[in-house]
């Protein structure tokens, strides 16, 4: 345990809060990495309407493959009548998450790491959110496009995954943080 506080500590030592000149170029990472994941969502997506079709393609067997699929809903089709619901929540994040990203930098609370989880976040909401607002059967209510199909669990695509990874990434980085300012408090007494 100790040898994961200090990895840890040495972590945040790295992406501890920066200069005015590292801030402006930590933000630019985070956006230029939102954007390239934003892009990759957004390939995927349309590489797989145009080329899986009613193809069942698998990849490790019964575990992972790739097959198409035009979800209402959230995570496995939960709550598909209510897709109108999913849109308001993906564009609220989509909306507060940059401002909420200005406001760390401005407070000198950013890092890179934490920047970069929240860009993964944000990527991967606006590109569902993409397809709320512009695919079938219409604006507010499209079906997001799924393709990657884990088992008979569910299927979802790579917004899922920098949504998902985004998150946990997120929550790991606030919670060494908080370990590290609690050490460095016991230290100080």
């Amino acid at each position: 345990m100790r040898l994961w506080a200090f990895m840890g500590e040495q972590l945040l030592l790295q992406f501890a809060t920066l200069n005015t000149m590292n801030k402006q170029r930590t933000l630019l990472l985070a956006v230029l990495c939102a954007c390239m994941l934003l892009a990759l969502d957004q390939a995927t997506k349309i590489w797989a309407v145009n080329a899986l079709g009613d193809q069942h393609i698998s990849l490790i067997g019964q575990a992972l493959s790739l097959k198409l699929v035009f979800n209402p809903g959230a995570a496995f089709s939960f709550g598909s009548g209510f897709t109108w619901v999913f849109t308001l929540i993906a564009a609220a994040v989509c909306i507060g998450l940059p401002i909420y990203i200005a406001r760390q930098c401005r407070r000198g609370e950013c890092t890179r790491g934490a920047l970069v989880a929240l860009a993964s976040i944000w990527a991967g909401a606006c590109g569902n959110l993409i397809d709320r607002l512009f695919r079938d059967p219409g604006f507010g209510h499209g079906h997001v496009i799924d393709f990657i199909s884990y088992g008979d669990f569910f299927v979802g695509n790579i917004a899922d995954i920098e949504l998902v990874v985004g998150v946990i990434a997120f929550i790991i980085i606030q919670m060494l943080a908080e370990q590290s300012e609690h050490s460095g408090q016991s230290e100080q007494s």
